[in-house]
């Protein structure tokens, strides 16, 4: 199924960045099974459950579900990721939309997550807001975010892209994974928070120019490269991953997540 809707707000000014080059990030998304796999082994799937991933870029998480026997549905900001989505889980009812203003009606979930999607709302809590709505009374809500950023090996990069962007520094973003904090504008939306929990994994990269291929292709990355020049991202981001760097020439970056369950 194929619907798109009229997006308005963080939606409109994220969705044409992050499928600037959606096919890399796509290739990006694929890396990060190991953290769809653990949210799936928290929470479990029972065939004909209904779920809801909000942010679903390439639909990876998606097809993980569908093939476990959910009935899946997807809702991103870009066109371009939402079109290699409703390719690769044919069966998906994805949509275009804005996270805030979700196009479905009350209850109509089992589950709904948001894999490192929900922070980037122009209004967090009225992005939750809306996940609780849409989901069933007593659903599970599952909220995936940065873990610690001493335990995030991407962190060097994410910092060097920020020193790239246009305009004065940007704001720090809340510390999501310390405890209480995520918890807090989950109860702000009406949630019940549940169980919180970390897990860490690497992304592998065979080489140099699967590694600027990733991390080029995050719409921070696309901003800086067109106020700052692609070069210079290039630069800063080989420099930032160096101390990554194997002995065979590729890349391994271990990484930590921060996950909150909580209940519609």
């Amino acid at each position: 199924m194929s619907s798109t809707t009229p997006v308005s707000g963080s939606a409109q000014r994220w969705g044409a960045l992050w499928g600037a080059r959606s096919r890399d990030w796509a290739e990006t998304e694929a890396h990060q099974v190991p953290t769809y796999e653990e949210a799936i082994r928290r929470i479990g799937i029972s065939p004909g459950q209904s779920f809801l991933d909000v942010g679903c870029g390439s639909g990876v998480f998606l097809e993980l579900a569908a093939r476990r026997g959910a009935t899946v549905a997807g809702i991103d900001a870009s066109e371009a990721l939402a079109a290699l989505a409703r390719d690769r889980v044919p069966g998906a009812d994805v949509r275009v939309g804005d996270m805030e203003h979700l196009p479905y009606a009350d209850a109509s979930f089992d589950v709904v997550c948001g894999f490192n999607s929900f922070f980037f709302a122009d209004d967090m809590t009225a992005a939750l807001r809306e996940a609780a709505r849409v989901a069933r009374p007593g659903a599970a809500v599952v909220i995936q975010v940065w873990g610690r950023p001493e335990r995030c090996g991407i962190e060097p990069a994410k910092a060097a892209i920020g020193r790239l962007l246009p305009g004065p520094g940007r704001a720090a973003p809340p510390p999501f994974w310390k405890p209480g904090v995520l918890e807090r504008h989950a109860e702000a939306a009406g949630l019940t928070p549940e169980t919180s929990f970390d897990h860490a994994w690497a992304y592998d990269y065979a080489d140099e120019p699967a590694l600027l291929r990733s991390f080029l292709s995050s719409a921070p990355a696309v901003v800086a490269a067109r106020s700052s020049g692609e070069q210079a991202v290039r630069d800063a981001i080989r420099d930032a991953m160096a101390p990554h760097r194997t002995a065979g020439g590729g890349y391994r970056v271990e990484n930590e997540w921060h996950y909150l369950v909580a209940r519609a």
